[in-house]
């Protein structure tokens, strides 16, 4: 695999992302003209359409979309490697867009160093049981419902890639587990996912020291550019990292579905 060498190739960045995403649909997934993930989590984020190609009409792409999302929340991801007639056309038809989403990049070697604070201990995710712990730890600022956390480790157990490319990081303060994170080795890029803080433990650089550890799994795998989307909270943290916003996602939750009309006849 080519290492990727400048955070402006946006196509390898896309195929990160699509990648980390797939890897949830443990119930469906479909990486063709219609690039669609379904975990079966009862969360938005957890399901989706990651991209529409030229291959069908867009009238047909939403009724596929519809029928295999059909019984969960979900979201359409409409990024630079869609067609660019798709925003437009979600519109039209009842969808309603709910935001923007970042895709930020740096380089791997001019990404600033920071130091872990010195009541934080990372480490990597090995085991049921830890990846148990990692999941319930990420699971609230994911707002992901407590009836669903078992659900959610299902998914992570089955993900493909978690013996291939990923690795995931694990923040303990003083022995508590209160950070996440995690690297995706996809496509010559690391694909930074799962930053997440307690709530209690936020602003105390914990995040930061996260987001370094997987760049520096990153720099020892020959890796050069990171990219990660980001959360509101997250991209002021990123940008100062020395991340810069090369793209973005529009995110749109699907038009709701007509009622039955009566019969009348």
């Amino acid at each position: 695999m080519t290492m990727v060498d400048s955070i402006a190739d946006l196509e390898q960045q896309l195929a990160n992302t699509r990648d980390y995403w797939l890897g949830w649909g443990r119930a469906d997934r479909s990486a063709g003209d219609l690039t669609l993930y379904r975990s079966s989590v009862s969360h938005p984020q957890l399901n989706g359409v990651l991209r529409v190609g030229h291959g069908q009409s867009l009238d047909a792409v939403v009724a596929e979309a519809e029928g295999r999302l059909r019984g969960v929340p979900w979201m359409w991801w409409v990024g630079p490697d869609s067609r660019s007639d798709l925003a437009d056309h979600l519109l039209a038809t009842g969808a309603t867009e709910i935001g923007t989403m970042p895709v930020m990049a740096a380089r791997v070697d001019r990404a600033i160093s920071v130091d872990t604070p010195p009541e934080l201990e990372i480490e990597q995710v090995a085991g049921p049981d830890s990846l148990r712990e990692w999941v319930t730890a990420y699971a609230p600022s994911f707002g992901v419902a407590p009836d669903q956390v078992h659900h959610v480790i299902r998914a992570e157990d089955n993900r493909p890639d978690q013996s291939n490319g990923l690795v995931r990081f694990a923040g303990r303060w003083n022995g508590r587990l209160v950070g996440t994170s995690a690297l995706l080795d996809r496509h010559g890029v690391a694909g930074i996912y799962v930053v997440t803080t307690a709530a209690e433990y936020r602003r105390r650089g914990i995040g930061t020291a996260l987001t370094a550890a997987a760049l520096r799994e990153a720099r020892e795998r020959g890796l050069r550019v990171a990219t990660l989307q980001a959360s509101p909270d997250g991209a002021p943290v990123y940008h100062r990292m020395g991340f810069e916003t090369v793209a973005g996602y529009r995110m749109f939750t699907p038009a709701q579905p007509r009622p039955a009309q009566p019969d009348t006849a």
